[in-house]
């Protein structure tokens, strides 16, 4: 007893500090969602007026194509490329340790300063890609180039981490699998489309789905390197609930973009486990 009462008072601090900083600000989130409050003035319950204004805004159905295109795109990458090096590092190349230090070091790096560097590397004037391939291509400025530019800097920053998560799974197989299969003179391909994939699934559903989600919710490279620019090229789902809460002030509506994008990346998680399910059976 004395055990569990000593347990109970190690994680009562961090029980405490979930219920003040996530359990309660998420139910208070949600009611002030159905409000309208600039932060100075009286909150005022409007209904679901929030959403039924955000929802029918013009800008609206950009910004839900921009975080639909930047987040699959940067799961696909970021799922795929991750495998490839990951299985590469598997067969234990030499040097495989330099590599996962020099493939990682890009997630333990500060996205702020991630984003002002290639910031600076895609500048159209004193910008290092310009300068080696001799363009004058204007990237982060242009329309057309402003995301793909910030899909790649994504795909760049979260594929060290991915890799360690595709190693770690990795180690559940068994290795004498692989060695009958190079026995039996299957090639490298082979072994990682019939081998590697299938053995694979869970973890590869697991780096699916945090990447999804953290892709959902990118603010940082977003603020840093484009503002939601040109254009509303990149503006985003995050960026846009930024904006309303701290350059319009409009707290309820901010609120209520926050619970859209809960709404989907809800939905589109419960959608992919119930297709990994159906694959499985399958």
């Amino acid at each position: 007893m004395d055990k569990e009462k000593n347990g109970l008072l190690f994680v009562l601090p961090a029980i405490i500090g979930t219920f003040i900083f996530i359990i309660i600000p998420i139910f208070c989130s949600f009611a002030l969602s159905f409000t309208e409050w600039d932060l100075l003035n009286n909150i005022k319950f409007v209904g679901f007026e929030n959403y039924i204004t955000v929802l029918s805004h013009k800008e609206f159905i950009q910004i839900i194509i921009n975080t639909v295109v930047y987040a699959i795109s940067t799961t696909v990458f970021a799922v795929i490329i991750p495998l490839i090096i990951a299985s590469v590092l598997n067969t234990k190349i030499r040097g495989c340790e330099v590599f996962k230090v020099i493939y990682f070091l890009p997630f333990i790096t500060p996205a702020v300063v991630i984003a002002i560097v290639w910031g600076w590397i895609f500048d159209p004037n004193l910008g290092l890609i310009n300068s080696v391939f001799k363009t004058n291509l204007t990237w982060l400025f242009d329309t057309n180039l402003a995301m793909p530019v910030l899909i790649f800097v994504s795909v760049w920053k979260l594929i060290g981490y991915n890799v360690v998560l595709f190693l770690t799974g990795f180690t559940a197989i068994d290795n004498s699998v692989y060695e009958a299969a190079k026995i039996d003179g299957a090639s490298n391909w082979k072994i990682f489309k019939d081998i590697t994939i299938p053995l694979m699934k869970p973890t590869t559903y697991f780096v699916t789905i945090v990447t999804a989600i953290s892709s959902f919710q990118v603010f940082d490279l977003i603020y840093v390197m484009t503002s939601g620019g040109p254009n509303d090229a990149t503006n985003v789902l995050v960026y846009s609930i930024y904006k309303y809460a701290f350059e319009y002030f409009d707290i309820g509506k901010s609120c209520a973009l926050a619970y859209i994008l809960f709404g989907i990346i809800f939905l589109l998680t419960i959608l992919q486990k119930r297709l990994s399910s159906e694959k499985e059976d399958f």
